[in-house]
């Protein structure tokens, strides 16, 4: 291999650990060379991809050319596994989310730096069109001072979606494995929320949490209520126990509201199709103001994953930051542990001095 390309192993090659090899196969400086994955099918699908195949972790990081290792398998098992790639000194991506709790991602965190290795956490929605489309709204002050933001994603439908049938496919749905809509799509809507009102810190957290249909093990359904020092309030809400969704984004201010529809295809694009229906400067909201609302200019297009791992390998290769700095991830993670303590407690949790709040 070319010593311009970053080798990465994976950890855990089911259907997400697959389609990062497809979006390195893409990347001008890094390359996927091999797997560790117990399950003979997952195996075979890597050689058949031309990537050397390990069964277990350890043997892919006695492999010299492993510069970094993506950890892909599922949430319950990130902390073991990044924290073996880094006690092993490889540079790190994992997946989303990045740990079960706070705690086990300040450790990982704290492990990087101790052996001065790069450390990401794959949060690509940072970069959706839908997201960057809102956030350059807000940020113009087409709505003026804002006061509400839902983020919302409904379907009829588990969590486990297109998942790798070859090992555990429902693992999404048991909270041994980490499973639950809060760590799937949550954790990228929480992580989005905060950002899109940065440098608004959340201050506090209520939520509610509940297994209804597709599970009774962790959740199906998960609504997370976010007060910010601005005054904002938020909301991010999973729903896969709805028959009609409701729109992928709502935002009120003192000019207006905006709102973009709900795809059941998870189509960003159609989700950055957004409704802007303005204020009226005297009397009430007309009929016709409500219904003719006017799109926005669509945001520039954001990173790719393709990209997302460039950058990763550049930050390796001591060309400057990775996209994803694993301590902003922190931030997720103290709003989705306070989540899950406010709804085992039924009380609002104070979050303001969890973290110190960075980008």
């Amino acid at each position: 291999m070319s010593e311009s390309l970053v080798g990465v192993g994976i950890i855990g090659f089911g259907r997400i650990g697959a389609e990062h090899a497809a979006w390195l196969s893409q990347a001008t400086n890094a390359r996927a060379i091999a797997v560790a994955d117990a399950t003979p099918a997952r195996q075979a699908i890597a050689r058949e991809r031309g990537l050397r195949v390990y069964a277990t972790p350890a043997e892919l990081l006695a492999d010299p050319q492993v510069a970094a290792v993506l950890v892909a398998t599922p949430t319950a098992m990130h902390v073991e596994h990044a924290t073996a790639a880094l006690a092993a000194g490889r540079h790190l991506v994992v997946e989303k989310p990045m740990a079960l709790d706070l705690p086990q991602a300040k450790q990982l965190v704290a492990l990087a730096r101790q052996k001065d290795l790069v450390l990401s956490v794959f949060h690509n929605r940072r970069w959706d069109i839908d997201f960057l489309t809102v956030k350059k709204t807000v940020e113009a002050g087409v709505l003026g001072k804002l006061i509400n933001v839902e983020s919302r994603l409904g379907q009829w439908a588990s969590c486990v979606g297109p998942a790798a049938k070859e090992y555990r496919p429902g693992w999404r749905n048991e909270a041994s494995f980490g499973g639950g809509g809060l760590y799937d799509w949550g954790s990228h809507f929480v992580d989005q929320l905060w950002r899109l009102l940065w440098p608004a810190k959340p201050v506090r957290v209520y939520a509610q949490l509940r297994g209804n249909v597709w599970t009774n093990d962790c959740d199906d359904f998960a609504r997370v209520l976010i007060d910010f020092d601005n005054g904002v309030a938020g909301l991010c809400e999973i729903n896969t126990t709805t028959t009609t969704p409701l729109d992928r984004w709502r935002l009120d201010g003192t000019r207006g509201s905006a709102s973009s529809p709900h795809s059941a295809a998870f189509d960003t694009k159609a989700w950055a199709h957004l409704r802007h229906t303005p204020a009226p400067a005297t009397g009430p909201l007309t009929a016709e103001m409500a219904i003719a609302p006017i799109d926005l200019p669509k945001s520039d297009p954001g990173l790719t994953e393709t990209q997302i791992w460039e950058q990763f390998a550049a930050a390796v290769q001591g060309k400057g930051e990775p996209a994803v700095r694993a301590e902003s991830v922190l931030c997720t993670m103290a709003v989705l542990d306070a989540a899950r303590e406010s709804s085992r407690t039924g009380k609002a949790i104070d979050v303001s001095d969890a973290v110190e709040w960075v980008l």
